[in-house]
């Protein structure tokens, strides 16, 4: 892929050093589902508060810290999905805010999954709280700090203009939600607009507001997010985006296998990133670590797993 010299480093050239670094492209989404967090973690929290929100909140970033701990040296890059730290109330954003300064801590590179967006002012301050900064009579502030955020691109280019902008200014990334993995996704992603799909006229969008922020690597610091469920669409939306980082969740629990998201990846051996949540943090919940560990080691469950994933993939992008 042909690169200008005169690019500056983006957030997809932070990325790729990530990925090298660690020899992987794998992205753990820090998912936190209370009930599946192993029962140690709740026991050695229980009693010490009073409130139902700030103790599960509190078991939350306690969790998330061992796991980040256990993948670190393993993986690049997470991606907590605020939803489930939302659930919780403020307590839970606190927790989430905690989660995104811990993995940074650790050298990890944090993918915000907020999916915002909104009319121009409101987009910008989304922009500012998640991946950009605040000044407060004169004292600036990173909100919550994240290097890059999911959007939707459906309010247009209007709505997305604050995100990009705030990305090049603070060398931050978007993921703009393109072809997602939920099975009914094709419902409106998949209408036809004339002879194309709107996923497709998504994307070619998604590559337009990346065409001018492509760093020293080649690649754009505006991505995609592309699900690993529709093999058949990755292809072609590869063509239409060959600069964006592709996002990619499904594989996992979600039921997509390495081999499903091999068109990811352009020929440099780059261009996608793949996440996987469920099938990490709780493998001591499946198959075959269930029977080999069971919740009293999840620890070995989840380090084995992220290791199985990245052999996995690396073996795709070996063959």
């Amino acid at each position: 892929m042909a690169v200008d010299s005169d690019c500056k480093e983006n957030f997809a050239d932070q990325l790729i050093t990530a990925i090298r670094e660690k020899n992987s492209c794998a992205v753990v989404g820090l998912d936190p589902h209370f009930k599946l967090i192993p029962e140690t973690i709740k026991q050695k929290l229980s009693g010490s508060q009073k409130q139902v929100l700030e103790y599960a909140s509190r078991v939350i970033l306690e969790f998330n810290t061992q796991v980040i701990d256990l993948i670190a040296p393993h993986v690049g890059i997470v991606k907590p999905q605020i939803a489930f730290y939302e659930l919780y109330g403020w307590w839970g954003v606190w927790a989430y805010t905690e989660t995104i300064r811990y993995a940074k801590q650790k050298g990890l590179i944090v993918i915000g999954d907020v999916k915002r967006s909104d009319v121009p002012r409101t987009a910008e301050a989304y922009a500012d709280a998640h991946i950009g900064k605040v000044n407060i009579d004169d004292v600036v502030e990173a909100p919550f700090g994240a290097d890059a955020l999911t959007v939707n691109p459906y309010l247009g280019t209007d709505s997305m203009r604050p995100f990009i902008q705030t990305a090049q200014k603070y060398k931050k990334g978007i993921f703009v939600l393109v072809k997602t993995s939920n099975p009914d996704s094709g419902e409106f992603q998949d209408l036809r607009c004339g002879e194309k799909k709107l996923h497709e006229i998504v994307a070619e969008k998604t590559h337009a507001w990346g065409r001018d922020f492509v760093g020293k690597q080649g690649y754009s610091a505006v991505g995609a997010v592309v699900g690993a469920t529709f093999s058949h669409e990755i292809s072609i939306l590869r063509k239409i985006m060959p600069t964006a980082y592709f996002l990619v969740p499904g594989y996992g629990a979600q039921g997509a296998t390495a081999k499903d998201i091999e068109c990811c990846f352009n020929p440099d051996g780059l261009g996608a990133i793949i996440n996987a949540s469920r099938s990490i943090l709780y493998a001591h919940a499946v198959s075959p670590w269930k029977e080999k560990y069971g919740m009293s080691s999840w620890k070995n469950a989840t380090h084995e797993a992220i290791i199985k994933m990245n052999d996995e993939i690396q073996n795709i992008l070996d063959s």
